[in-house]
C-alpha cells in the first residue's frame, strides 16, 4: 500500500520503514500486551521518487523534523488498532509532505490608510496638548 501525496508523487512501500512498538499511556492491560504504536520512517535523501527540486524543498522546509541521515519519522499511537495507527501515520506523512511542497504565496505589500495616519497624529497632538497644559507657567 503506497502513500499518495499527489497525482504525480506516490511513495512506494519499499521506501517506507514501518515499526510497531508498544504504546504508552492509559489503556490498561491491552496497552501492555499489544504493539499498536506505529513509527513510519521515510528517507527523503535516498528517495527515488523525488525530483532534485522537491528534495531540496523538503530538506529546507522540514529541516527541524528530519534526522541527520535525511529521514522523517511520523508516530501514531492514538488508536487501539495497529492498522488504524498505520493509516493515520500515512495520512499525516502525506499531509506533511503536501504542505511542505506547496509553493508559498508572495506577500503583497499594503499601504496604511491615510485615516490611520491622521488618527495617530491627532492622538499625538492631543497628548502633547495635555502635557503642555499641565506645565507651570514659567513667566511668573
Amino acid at each position: 500500500m503506497a502513500v499518495t501525496i499527489s497525482e504525480s508523487l506516490t511513495i512506494p512501500d519499499s521506501e517506507l520503514e514501518v515499526k510497531a512498538t508498544r504504546s504508552s499511556g492509559a489503556g490498561g492491560q491491552h496497552v501492555n500486551k499489544t504493539s499498536s504504536r506505529i513509527e513510519l520512517t521515510w528517507n527523503i535523501r535516498d528517495s527515488r521518487v523525488l525530483t532534485d527540486e522537491q528534495r531540496s524543498m523538503l530538506m529546507e522546509r522540514l529541516a527541524s523534523r528530519i534526522s541527520t541521515d535525511g529521514a522523517i519519522r511520523i508516530v501514531a499511537s492514538e488508536m487501539r488498532s495497529q492498522k488504524q495507527n498505520r493509516e493515520r501515520a500515512e495520512i499525516r506523512l502525506a499531509e506533511t509532505i503536501t504542505r511542505a511542497l506547496t509553493p508559498r504565496k508572495k506577500r503583497k505589500p499594503t499601504r496604511r490608510p491615510r485615516s490611520a495616519d491622521e488618527a495617530r497624529l491627532a492622538s499625538k497632538k492631543l497628548q502633547s496638548k495635555k502635557k503642555r497644559d499641565r506645565r507651570r507657567d514659567t513667566a511668573d
